[in-house]
């Protein structure tokens, strides 16, 4: 069934479905499904929608109070993962290859990302010669904290060997215009993937390594919510982190 109230909003403010699409960043045929077929944006993509027409987003779909209602989870959870290994390496790259003002990584080694991508670095340069400022945080191997971390996941050593192998990794990024690069010895609740405004949160768990715990997929609507507890998170152990020299 067509939104005939979205129809005719756009039409009195001669607005196209590319024209809407451009401003809230949509494929031009999601606002085409909007209007024709009745469709429901996630709430954010309906909030800046909503806010470009001068209407009320529960005028244009209904839907969302009711939704919203019904269940008490976050409008802004895209999705929730059991395990990281539940999501491919495609997942994290694709979030980080479509960011075009911000890229930060807060982990302590996260090796899985160069061993299953050999062209993540690539990528990154890429992402920060079109304008992209790209900031990496990863382990101190040589910090009590990253160590004890070591000792409750019952891997000893092995995860001072994955911060200096990550280090090892991203060091060439050191030098390239728009990236920094940074070691931290923070006890680190979650590891952070962010991409503009979605970040994929990986959840610590006393004595379990990080690929069998869960992730949540956030995208920010632009209150002060999850996305921004997270965000606020990162700048404080970015903070506290050492700069690595290229």
């Amino acid at each position: 069934m067509a939104n005939e109230r979205l129809r005719a909003v756009m039409a009195a403010g001669g607005w196209t479905h590319a024209d809407l699409a451009g401003v809230v960043e949509v494929d031009p045929k999601s606002v085409e499904r909007w209007v024709n077929l009745g469709r429901t944006p996630r709430r954010g993509t309906a909030l800046r929608a909503a806010e470009t027409l001068g209407e009320d987003v529960h005028a244009l779909w209904p839907q969302l109070r009711q939704a919203r209602s019904a269940r008490a989870v976050s409008a802004e959870l895209v999705a929730l993962y059991a395990q990281r290994a539940d999501l491919p390496v495609s997942a994290f790259v694709n979030l980080l290859a479509q960011a075009r003002r911000q890229i930060d990584v807060l982990v302590y080694g996260a090796v899985f990302l160069h061993e299953a991508y050999p062209r993540l670095n690539d990528l990154l340069r890429e992402r920060a010669a079109d304008g992209c400022a790209i900031r990496i945080a990863v382990g101190d191997a040589d910090n009590a904290n990253v160590q004890q971390r070591g000792q409750e996941e019952r891997f000893g050593h092995g995860i001072e060997s994955r911060c200096r192998l990550a280090l090892m990794h991203y060091r060439p990024l050191a030098s390239e215009p728009g990236v920094e690069i940074r070691t931290h010895g923070t006890t680190l609740y979650n590891s952070l993937y962010r991409a503009d405004d979605e970040v994929l949160v990986n959840a610590h768990v006393w004595g379990v390594n990080a690929y069998a715990v869960p992730v949540w997929h956030l995208r920010s609507d632009g209150s002060a919510g999850m996305f921004g507890t997270y965000a606020d998170s990162f700048e404080a152990v970015w903070k506290s982190a050492r700069p690595v020299e290229g």
